[in-house]
């Protein structure tokens, strides 16, 4: 079918003229080029679709047409009997949207150099009613932070948030109206605290000013076990001293939840360090890379030796290559 203008206008396909007329100054508003200086391209892009949509679904032929046979076959199809207004196009028997253009329907609602329509501007855009000359890159509102607090599990696997804020913007008439949204961050295995994500411009918008950016900056949340140090993750393991020199194995759950066993079989003595490869966190920029794993020990000497046990460990540690 081609380009979906209702969903472009974002009705439904009974929607009335009144339905159609609001959702395209609703649009219109808030994608008009001189409304979005920093993605000017896109927003003219965007402006250019939802004109073309209400410019054919405010025609009851043309919409009739495209409601049976899509886009393609309005573009196609001949009208028997243009109007008048179609007779003064170099084009007049075919669909072609060059005779009537987005700015032309904008000042048909906003008003224009003719200075009529809502709001009685002057002008090409004519939708400032509160005296903005439309010069939005003059200044922009400072960034706004906000802390992500993410356990280390989050930033070991990846995984997805999804943060509701609330931000006052401009409505159909140009009067502040408080709107809620949804945005969706996806955490990357193995970003680290200070990372920052950027949503541009969602900040509230006010008149004459460019919303600010809101940015989230990764926080490590601390975590029972594991303590991160860059991309190696370290643990602190306690031992008594007879564990230090018979051997033990050292067992923990990692943090995409595999049994690691770790069996220490050298005499370990204070702080002594195990370095396991690969089973650090992963490395946001090397795919399939992590860093270390790092077991210290920290020894647990005995408070008190009875007379008996001192004589036994002279015995058994007095010819020992200590």
């Amino acid at each position: 079918m081609g380009v979906d203008y209702y969903n472009l206008l974002k009705v439904n396909r009974n929607a009335t003229d009144d339905d159609l007329k609001k959702a395209y100054k609703r649009l219109a508003m808030k994608w008009h080029p001189d409304k979005n200086p920093v993605n000017k391209i896109d927003a003219e892009a965007k402006f250019k679709q939802i004109s073309e949509a209400y410019y054919v679904l405010s025609d009851s032929q043309k919409r009739q047409i495209y409601d049976l046979y899509g886009e393609e076959g309005l573009k196609s199809f001949e009208f028997c009997g243009p109007s008048d207004e179609e007779k003064t196009s170099t084009n007049n028997t075919k669909y072609g949207f060059n005779r009537r253009d987005a700015d032309d329907i904008f000042n048909e609602f906003f008003g224009g150099s003719d200075g009529g329509g809502m709001g009685g501007g002057s002008g090409k855009s004519g939708f400032y009613s509160n005296g903005d000359t439309g010069n939005h890159g003059n200044k922009k509102a400072a960034a706004i932070e906000s802390k992500l607090i993410c356990s280390l599990e989050e930033l070991y696997k990846g995984a997805r948030r999804k943060m509701r804020i609330s931000r006052s913007v401009p409505d159909d008439f140009g009067k502040p109206k408080t709107v809620e949204e949804i945005l969706k961050i996806d955490i990357k295995p193995g970003w680290k605290k200070g990372t920052k994500i950027t949503f541009p411009e969602k900040g509230n918008q006010e008149p004459g000013v460019i919303p600010a950016d809101l940015i989230f900056v990764v926080d490590e949340k601390p975590h029972p076990v594991f303590r991160r140090e860059g991309n190696d993750l370290v643990v602190n393991q306690k031992i008594s001293l007879l564990e230090a020199l018979t051997g033990k194995v050292v067992d923990f759950t990692t943090l995409d939840g595999r049994y690691l066993t770790i069996p220490v079989m050298d005499i370990i003595k204070p702080g002594h360090e195990i370095v396991i490869s690969n089973e650090g966190m992963p490395i946001s920029k090397e795919p399939h890379k992590k860093g270390n794993l790092r077991i210290k020990f920290d020894v647990t000497f005995p408070s008190r030796l009875t007379a008996e046990q001192k004589s036994d460990l002279q015995r058994i540690l007095g010819g020992a290559d200590i």
